[in-house]
Parts: structure tokens; C-alpha cells; sequence
């Protein structure tokens, strides 16, 4: 598989994929049980709300919607892919070792499954916001949801 990953164009169509068919595509409406982060970039057209459910020190689901452009709604998909389903301290792991990707720091490309696809970002320095919106909303709803707890 990691050879696959370093085909650019492999990774192109990762993005392309989840940027056409958004996975988690759809906020819930009225569902007090849910945090929810509206996130929006001076130097792009994003304008996101993320949505999560973080109960028992797990994420149970992750929804998105808004403007966005193919870097935003791609890395915001694959985020909610990720980390549904995990614990909260697998979530962290996970979204630090993104960060670190993202920001040329050493990294584990196991442990983060499409959105590797992400990874040439950093030499677009314009893009990185773009690619890190929806992860710093999670980042941020995670820090919330244990400050409840």
C-alpha cells in the first residue's frame, strides 16, 4: 500500500474522491447531544460547521457541512472517517500526528489511513489552513467534551 500512497496521482484521486462524495456529509439539526464548531478561513472560501458526539471518552460520530474549497472538504471528510469510532486519546494521537505531517515533523503514516493523501500540502504553505480547518474544529471539540467530563 505505501508505494501506492507516493503515486501522486493516486493520492490526487483520494482527494478528488472525497471532495465529489463527502463522507459524513450533513449536519444534525436540533441534537443537543452533539458539539458543533463553525470554522472559517480569511484567505479562502471556507465556512464550515463540524459537528461531533464525543460520549464516554469516545467519538461516536463526526458530520460537516458548509462552503469549502477541494482541500477543506477532502481533509474534513477523511478526518470524520478517522476518527469515528475511536477513543478520545486515539483521536488526539491521531490528529497530533496529522498536525505533525502536515507541519514536515516526523510522523506515522499508519495511523492515518486516506488522509495521507494530505501529506505534500506543506508546499502549498496557503493550503495548510485549508487542509487543518475541520482537524483543529475536532481538536477543539475534543478539548471541550473532557472539559465536561
Amino acid at each position: 500500500m505505501s508505494n501506492m500512497l507516493d503515486d501522486p496521482m493516486v493520492l490526487r484521486e483520494l482527494i478528488m474522491d472525497h471532495y465529489q462524495y463527502p463522507r459524513n456529509h450533513g449536519l444534525k439539526e436540533g441534537d443537543a447531544s452533539y458539539l458543533s464548531r463553525h470554522m472559517a478561513s480569511d484567505s479562502c472560501i471556507d465556512d464550515i460547521t463540524v459537528q461531533s458526539k464525543i460520549e464516554d471518552g469516545k467519538v461516536d460520530d463526526i458530520r460537516f457541512d458548509g462552503i469549502a474549497c477541494t482541500i477543506s472538504t477532502a481533509s474534513t471528510s477523511m478526518m470524520s472517517e478517522l476518527l469515528k469510532g475511536k477513543s478520545v486519546e486515539e483521536a488526539k494521537t491521531i490528529i497530533d500526528d496529522y498536525m505533525n505531517m502536515i507541519n514536515e515533523k516526523d510522523y506515522d503514516p499508519d495511523m492515518l489511513g486516506e488522509a495521507i493523501a494530505m501529506k505534500n500540502v506543506y508546499k502549498q504553505a496557503n493550503r495548510i489552513k485549508c487542509a487543518t480547518i475541520g482537524w483543529k474544529a475536532m481538536d477543539e471539540m475534543i478539548s471541550e467534551s473532557e472539559k465536561k467530563a
